[in-house]
């Protein structure tokens, strides 16, 4: 089984999350995005974010306005819309209770298996 595959999987399905979350804080642009991404640990390319950011448009869950640019042509900056912040909050309340779950699986300490394995009988 390839790893790496498993791995970009799993970042794929946090990405609009990440996005979101990002621009809820305030508006961005694609540039100040992928930075932050970066910053984040998270590798993105713009090809992969153009389609995500159109699609977020699409569902009324971003907005954007242009600004013009000192050197070169104007940008186009996203902002959060309300039903953008509920979808958002929902996706948090989601992610909450799966890392919640996620972390109650794989932690690798079992306080019933600790008492078993510190127990000798014959000691």
């Amino acid at each position: 089984m390839n790893t790496e595959n498993t791995k970009a999987q799993m970042r794929k399905g946090i990405l609009e999350f990440c996005i979101l979350s990002l621009i809820d804080r305030r508006e961005m642009y694609v540039s100040d995005l992928i930075e932050e991404l970066r910053n984040g640990q998270l590798e993105v390319v713009e090809g992969t974010l153009y389609p995500l950011l159109t699609r977020l448009k699409n569902g009324e869950f971003l907005s954007y306005r242009w600004e013009e640019s000192t050197g070169g042509p104007p940008r186009k900056y996203y902002q959060m819309t309300e039903k953008g912040k509920r979808f958002l909050a929902e996706l948090q309340n989601t992610w909450d209770a799966l890392t919640d779950s996620v972390n109650q699986i794989t932690k690798t300490t079992n306080p019933a298996s600790d008492e078993e394995s510190s127990y000798h009988p014959n000691a």
